[in-house]
């Protein structure tokens, strides 16, 4: 497996020999999984200290959902949802804080407030700014493939070459992100579990995570309790799989596990404590 050191700003992160692990933080209302647990900045902040203290590497927190069909918010309110959470977990926590937007706006402002990572789903589309503020800012930038926008990447999606094209659209990302002077050893790529796919597609992005190793980046998943895991579970039945139930935290780190053993250097998930224990395992395994 590729090993990758991203250093930067007093910051670093060893990828390849152990897989890192990205705690999620929604502050938002509407978010699929957690949506509005930690929409008040008390809980955001006590959310936010659990997580790390459970052993994340990274703090992942977004401020507008990219559920399916979602809708978007503004940049103000995207901004005072995340903004002060960001500025007191920045000074007490050890671990790089991640803002999760498309927003060039929110990126800048996160950064100052402390941020040290930008997670963006558009792979730095959504605004045409995005790109040339990460490079000013000079820190890691997670590229995620996404088949049109959270509103329309679940109406029947369909590739001719599945690996192929999310490996081009990446492979472009990643050329554009270098040409708007980020350094390309601060790029992370993430295939979009769940962003325009299907539940075979997912399975075949998890199971052959490998496929992207020739972008020479690390990559990252979330496959974090999604609905192609749901789907699974429900199988013929027509009870609801809701994202809290304890088996899908399982069948989510059943796909932790396999994202591990195929290439995976960066899990984004929900539930911190116990992909520790799986990424352990997983990455033992992986080495024998």
């Amino acid at each position: 497996m590729q090993s990758y050191t991203l250093k930067w700003q007093g910051h670093c992160l060893e990828l390849g020999e152990r897989t890192c692990v990205m705690g999620i933080l929604n502050a938002t209302p509407d978010s699929f999984s957690d949506g509005g647990r930690f929409i008040n900045r008390e809980d955001a902040l006590a959310q936010g200290e659990k997580l790390v203290a459970a052993g994340a590497d990274i703090l992942d927190i977004g401020g507008e959902s990219t559920r399916p069909f979602s809708k978007g918010v503004s940049v103000e309110e995207e901004i005072r949802r995340v903004l002060p959470v960001i500025e007191t977990l920045a000074a007490r926590m050890p671990v790089p804080i991640s803002i999760d937007t498309t927003k060039a706006a929110v990126a800048k402002r996160a950064v100052d407030a402390g941020a040290a990572i930008i997670n963006d789903v558009s792979a730095l589309r959504h605004d045409p700014a995005m790109a040339s503020v990460a490079a000013a800012c000079g820190v890691p930038v997670v590229l995620m493939h996404m088949l049109g926008t959270p509103r329309t990447m679940q109406v029947d999606p369909a590739y001719n070459d599945l690996f192929g094209e999310i490996g081009d659209f990446l492979a472009a990302a990643i050329k554009k992100a270098v040409e708007s002077g980020i350094d390309r050893k601060l790029l992370i790529a993430d295939p979009g579990i769940g962003f325009g796919k299907t539940v075979a597609h997912n399975l075949l992005l998890v199971k052959h995570m490998d496929v992207f190793k020739t972008l020479n980046v690390p990559l990252l998943v979330g496959p974090s309790r999604k609905a192609f895991i749901r789907t699974i579970l429900r199988g013929d039945s027509d009870r609801e799989v809701t994202p809290d139930l304890p088996e899908v935290a399982v069948g989510t780190q059943a796909t932790v596990a396999a994202a591990v053993l195929s290439g995976a250097h960066i899990v984004r998930v929900h539930d911190v404590a116990v992909t520790r224990a799986t990424v352990a395992l997983a990455d033992a395994l992986r080495q024998v």
